[in-house]
């Protein structure tokens, strides 16, 4: 991460350590970190070949700044590498889901929906549950069929991936269920209750964002209502394959506008999961050892900076990202110690998911922010279950107990079998 004026300015003022110190040198420090993760990037930034990580996308390319909507505006700023891409606005007064005012507010309905995805996203031990990595990897895979390359051919946040039958892509396996469950939502507040404005291409990056902090430690994105819906499929082989190089991936996410460090940000979602189709041997195991909490252990494991548990399955693609030279700086920075990481990673996926979430999207001047109707985040998380959680992570055995673990994990429920008859590594 590289230092703006701004930042300079800011350490230049700021007091030595040693020669003085006083009660608030902590949150001192806190803010220049903060300052410095929201930093713009150079256009240089991404390896030297005048790729702009902060450049516009959809309508807001044409749009003169007087043009632009108080939305439009905010969206700009963050696309630029300013303002903040996280908030902790919260609704008062929601109005009854069958009440005029709640067809008159554009974020009412959303809130049912949210509350309604948050108790499916919530597992009994606290993590999130496999519905929750369902509903980001959806929000992902959505969004990220699309490129600058394809553009004139659709793709996009823009619900396809259900409405065009995309879920048969082998890309897309693993998301069939999720795609049911949302089916059922839309059908629900869309057609049977008749809130014409909500759109599936909303509810899959809705959904990614409620899931992101319904997760322990997780952001709290700004989240945009208004997208419109395609049943045009999107083009095809613009997913990435766990399988390919570094710079296949940053190539590919650069033709999405998302540059090394965000891809970097992006990729951290993997600390929730549990792979089940890369390995079939393998299924359930999870790709950091605190599945269901979203920290930045994924980066220090990845990294191999801590001890990895046997169990943990690293992806061929994040562990040659964490080695490759424009990718592997800023896995350092998220695997630093100290609180300090996490709040950087958070802002930064969240600013990174605000630009995926937008992919494809040409009329962002007219969305509407419903950062509200989100959970507030969990900024503290203490695993009931540790010691259990823990001997099942040395070990790599694959009894019908263990696979019974790994279910109840997937589930966000508290592991069940005794410490005692966990089999031992």
């Amino acid at each position: 991460m590289k230092f703006s004026p701004l930042i300079v300015a800011v350490l230049a003022a700021a007091p030595i350590p040693g020669a003085t110190a006083h009660p608030g040198m902590g949150d001192t420090m806190r803010e220049i970190e903060r300052l410095a993760a929201r930093a713009p990037k150079s256009d240089h930034s991404d390896g030297g070949d005048g790729f702009n990580s902060n450049q516009l996308l959809g309508d807001l390319r044409t749009l003169s700044d007087r043009s632009l909507t108080r939305v439009g505006s905010d969206i700009k700023k963050l696309l630029e590498g300013r303002g903040n891409p996280e908030s902790r606005e919260r609704y008062f007064g929601v109005p009854a889901m069958n009440s005029p005012r709640c067809k008159q507010d554009t974020c009412c309905i959303w809130k049912y929906i949210s509350d309604e995805l948050q108790v499916l996203f919530q597992g009994d031990s606290g993590r999130c549950s496999k519905w929750a990595r369902y509903a980001v990897r959806m929000g992902f895979h959505d969004a990220g069929s699309w490129s600058l390359a394809t553009e004139s051919q659709g793709g996009g946040a823009d619900g396809s991936i259900i409405l065009a039958g995309e879920l048969t892509r082998g890309e897309n396996n693993g998301l069939q269920e999720m795609g049911v469950v949302y089916q059922q939502v839309y059908d629900k507040y869309h057609t049977d209750l008749g809130f014409d404005a909500v759109t599936m291409a909303d509810l899959i990056q809705m959904g990614s964002n409620i899931a992101a902090v319904v997760c322990p430690l997780g952001p709290r994105v700004r989240s945009y209502v208004g997208r419109k819906d395609s049943s045009e499929e999107a083009p095809e082989g613009l997913m990435p394959d766990v399988r390919w190089d570094a710079e296949t991936l940053i190539n590919l996410f650069k033709d999405k506008t998302i540059g090394p460090e965000d891809l970097v940000a992006l990729i951290g979602a993997h600390t929730t999961s549990q792979q089940n189709h890369v390995d079939g041997n393998r299924a359930g195991d999870p790709q950091d050892s605190t599945p269901g909490v979203w920290d930045v252990l994924f980066y220090k494991e990845t990294l191999g900076k801590v001890r990895t548990p046997d169990r943990v399955f690293v992806l061929p693609s994040d562990l040659a990202l964490a080695q490759h030279p424009l990718t592997k700086p800023e896995f350092e920075e998220f695997a630093g110690n100290g609180g300090g990481p996490q709040r950087h990673w958070n802002e930064d996926y969240a600013r990174a998911y605000i630009r995926l979430s937008l992919l494809g999207v040409n009329n962002i001047n007219d969305l509407t922010e419903c950062t509200k109707v989100l959970p507030q985040p969990i900024e503290y998380f203490r695993h009931r279950d540790g010691g259990r959680l823990n001997k099942w992570l040395q070990s790599d055995d694959k009894s019908r107990k263990s696979k019974q673990i790994s279910k109840e994990i997937e589930n966000g429920d508290e592991i069940t079998t005794p410490e005692n008859q966990i089999p031992s590594p």
